[in-house]
């Protein structure tokens, strides 16, 4: 296996100069995070409503317990509608 610390001090050399050339004033997101932000805003929007949907449909009847105290045979079933 090749040393990884040769490899990770060349690339922090190539890496500082540039990083340094960078003013941390004037670095933002600029439009494509807006772009990328208001798209997973409309993804997740468009989930939750998708979901209230479904959820809204559904409706499960319960079979009652026995009082004797044993579990009952039926299974829970969803209503009809």
């Amino acid at each position: 296996m090749p040393d990884m610390s040769a490899s990770v001090s060349l690339a922090m050399t190539h890496l500082v100069p540039l990083a340094k050339e960078v003013d941390e004033n004037k670095v933002t997101p600029g439009v494509l995070g807006f772009v990328v932000f208001a798209a997973m805003a409309i993804a997740v929007w468009g989930l939750m409503k998708s979901m209230n949907r479904r959820m809204a449909k559904v409706d499960f009847v319960e079979t009652p317990t026995d009082t004797s105290g044993e579990a009952p045979t039926g299974k829970s079933t969803p209503a009809k509608g």
